[in-house]
């Protein structure tokens, strides 16, 4: 149990620190210009943490978790970009089909950050947690 809350918690501050600066710079580049008005004037946190809560859950029990049984950082890495390409892909292409100004430069941005931030992530987590736990 141990393992699992070291995964957690390291994949936690990694997912988040490194979301936030996406977030803080590419904002005002790649979301605004395209979202306008449907963007909330100001940032809505406890939704942000349900998400962040549910997400990172889901890369330590399916990527993380694999990658410390089998012992390898390939699977976590490849699992974790999985993940984060089907939950990325789920929010954005949902968007492209039903949001009359979303563009695919902001779907493809998109899908590439979270297949990106989703593997390293659950790499950093993996890493430390295995160094950590033996």
């Amino acid at each position: 149990m141990k393992t699992y809350f070291t995964a957690y918690l390291v994949t936690a501050i990694a997912f988040l620190a490194t979301d936030s600066v996406w977030l803080s710079n590419m904002a005002n580049v790649f979301y605004r210009p395209v979202m306008g008005d449907m963007l909330a004037p100001g940032f809505r946190l406890a939704p942000a943490i349900v998400f962040y809560v549910i997400f990172v859950f889901g890369l330590v029990f399916f990527a993380v978790r694999p990658g410390l049984l089998a012992g390898s950082a390939t699977v976590t890495v490849v699992h974790g970009a999985l993940l984060g390409f089907v939950a990325y892909a789920t929010y954005d292409l949902t968007n492209q089909a039903t949001l009359k100004n979303w563009s695919w430069t902001l779907t493809i941005a998109d899908l590439i950050w979270g297949t990106v931030l989703s593997a390293v992530s659950a790499y950093i987590g993996y890493w430390v947690t295995s160094r950590i736990s033996g």
